[in-house]
């Protein structure tokens, strides 16, 4: 199966900017890559997704116009530049892998996942 490790969380003021990154074990030019994120006391919930070839992606509402997914596959890599970045952005930012970047929206849409970093936005 693919691991998939994220780098890139810490801790950053309101209005700063992070660019979190996630790398496979594997060759991952074969599906869809995106971002989930769970806050304290919250469901886990949808951030980003990005086709195979990243000519399709989707962003939560939440997000939308901040944040702006990638991706490198000849490093199977993906990124997440977050702007503009809030306390509401605050969690637990996890790397995810799927069929296509419409399906994996939802988590029955993932067929793996990352360990997570710790996005922390201070007011």
């Amino acid at each position: 199966q693919v691991q998939l490790v994220e780098s890139g969380g810490g801790l950053v003021q309101a209005g700063g900017s992070l660019r979190l990154s996630c790398t496979a074990s594997a060759p991952t030019f074969n599906y869809a890559m995106g971002w989930f994120r769970q806050a304290p006391g919250k469901e886990r919930e949808f951030v980003a997704s990005i086709s195979w070839n990243g000519a399709g992606t989707y962003y939560a509402d939440s997000v939308k116009g901040r944040f702006t997914i990638s991706r490198d596959n000849a490093k199977n890599t993906m990124y997440l530049q977050m702007n503009s970045l809030n306390p509401e952005d605050t969690a637990v930012y996890t790397c995810a892998v799927g069929r296509s970047y419409q399906s994996m929206r939802a988590p029955s849409g993932v067929d793996y996942w990352g360990q997570g970093t710790q996005v922390t936005v201070s007011s």
